[in-house]
């Protein structure tokens, strides 16, 4: 049975979007992500899957990226990667990112699920943890959490 969730991301300022997750039937079926999120600066936005579905405190209480194996930030298409690591998005010239991503690593189901965790859009462009330091292996660089959203199960 396919699964789907949703997360609608709000920052303090303009930043907002939904994005769409879609896994279809098999426990090894890939995630599509989907959606879009306005009021970016254009270019390059770090985009993740953080490991708290809490945001009390802003985004800062969603924690760090979402790593469940205990691996060094990479990006999505990396065999060492974060579960939560999504690369980036990139907004256009009017500030809007339309996302649309496989993912083989994210799942909806089981052990790993990314539900109840929270999606982040960040200030800067991910560097994939190829930025050459401690930073770079853990956050990718990719600097303050703009907006933010619990992932949530949808029909």
């Amino acid at each position: 049975m396919p699964s789907k969730a949703v997360c609608v991301l709000k920052g303090d300022g303009e930043v907002k979007g939904v994005v769409h997750f879609n896994q279809e039937d098999g426990d090894n079926a890939p995630v599509t992500v989907s959606g879009e999120i306005s009021g970016l600066t254009p270019g390059e936005h770090g985009f993740h899957v953080h490991a708290f579905g809490d945001n009390t405190n802003g985004c800062v209480s969603a924690g760090p990226h979402y790593n469940p194996h205990d691996k060094t930030h990479g990006g999505p298409t990396d065999a060492t990667r974060h579960v939560g690591d999504l690369g980036n998005v990139e907004a256009d010239p009017d500030g809007v990112a339309k996302i649309n991503i496989k993912d083989n690593m994210l799942t909806l189901r089981g052990q790993y699920s990314i539900i109840g965790r929270t999606m982040v859009i960040h200030e800067k462009k991910d560097d994939l943890g190829k930025g050459g330091n401690e930073e770079s292996l853990k956050t990718g660089n990719a600097g303050g959490r703009l907006a933010c959203g619990v992932i949530g199960i949808t029909q």
